[in-house]
């Protein structure tokens, strides 16, 4: 009797650290900007670096889609408990931490903070999971297995290996998805003599009509709708900034499938421009529309908006923005508004966009004919 009372008992401990854990991780999530929820995330932070190195994985639970100044508070909290964990020699937890990297169902980066840590820690055991890892959602979690892979086949290069380092190389770029590793991997598959079509490989869209310009001054055009919201008629002229304005055809040449206003248009600042494409899908399905721009911009698909960002200039990459969508079979509509602000530094004159269709990990998903 005095054995179940007392396993009872440590049960309701280990239960009420449990609620308050949570509890002082859902104050660190409602910090806010401006200060606001400071006050209690402070006193929080305080309680969630007091627990054992065995609950970082609910810590970096709390990371789950968490805004940016409560992430940096959780993060602080982690390098907190792992630094007293490492000090006192006791061990941490890799076994669930290896299980939390693993859930895909969790956000990018406290899975990425997770395999960081195993990488200082234990580094053998993050050799034995990096090639899972080739196909993550994550392209910062997919750069480790690439490094990997590129370094061993510029091992076969220098044991004069060149069709297996080809094959090493090709591997790896199927799973890449940052560009300085996706310009390297082309210039040794290049100097290997074999071709490389990035347009196709990531599958950039390319065709497009394009309509400009319209308005943007003060920055007003962002919210104006103007006549290609309304309908998509090709053949149509409608009333401009300048002048009456018209669709044209445009089809980029650029490697990596930019589709560049200034081309057609000029170099025009305070302006709105339209692009218009239609993508074949051989199957209703889930897919992502990836989107690198600079400029202003909003996206529809079929009619629907699915995303729009009112910033300009604060750089642009590849798949710099993931958009979920769901693609009807036959024919999609995609259509993306770009606008152009008052800047006029150097750095400010891009008015263009890359875009392209894929599955959650990145693989391209082809336009049917």
């Amino acid at each position: 009797m005095k054995l179940i009372t007392h396993l009872s008992f440590l049960t309701l401990c280990a239960t009420t650290a449990t609620a308050d854990l949570t509890s002082s991780i859902e104050k660190l999530r409602s910090v806010g900007r401006e200060g606001s929820g400071n006050t209690d995330a402070s006193e929080a932070w305080q309680e969630v670096v007091k627990t054992e190195a065995s609950n970082l994985p609910a810590v970096f639970e709390g990371m789950n889609g968490a805004n940016p100044l409560a992430e940096n508070w959780i993060r602080a909290a982690v390098d907190t408990i792992v630094d007293r964990t490492l000090a006192t020699q006791k061990e941490l937890p890799i076994s669930e931490l290896k299980a939390f990297i693993a859930d895909t169902k969790h956000s990018a980066a406290p899975r990425v903070l997770a395999f960081d840590l195993i990488r200082k820690v234990s580094p053998e055991e993050a050799e034995k999971i990096t090639p899972s890892l080739l196909e993550d959602p994550s392209s910062d979690l997919r750069r480790y297995p690439i490094v990997k892979l590129i370094e061993d086949g510029e091992k076969l290069l220098g044991k004069k290996d060149t069709q297996a380092a080809g094959a090493t190389f090709e591997k790896a770029l199927i799973s890449a998805r940052d560009e300085d590793q996706i310009k390297k991997l082309t210039k040794s598959l290049r100097d290997l003599g074999k071709k490389v079509n990035l347009v196709k490989h990531f599958g950039f869209l390319t065709e497009w009509h394009l309509i400009a310009p319209f308005t943007n001054v003060e920055r007003k055009g962002f919210n104006e709708v103007f006549p290609a919201e309304k309908e998509i008629n090709l053949a149509t002229t409608y009333p401009g900034k300048t002048g009456q304005v018209k669709w044209v055809e445009y089809k980029s040449t650029d490697e990596y499938g930019m589709i560049d206003f200034n081309k057609p248009f000029g170099m025009e600042k305070q302006v709105t421009g339209y692009a218009y494409t239609e993508f074949n899908s051989t199957e209703e399905r889930e897919a992502e529309i990836r989107l690198g721009c600079k400029n202003g911009w909003k996206i529809w698909l079929n009619g629907k908006l699915i995303f729009a960002r009112d910033e300009y200039h604060r750089g642009m990459k590849l798949d710099q923005y993931k958009l979920p969508a769901k693609l009807q079979k036959g024919k999609n509509a995609i259509l993306v508004k770009c606008c152009q602000n008052e800047q006029t530094e150097e750095w400010t004159v891009e008015w263009q966009f890359q875009l392209r269709v894929c599955d959650s990990t990145g693989t391209a998903i082809s336009s049917a004919p």
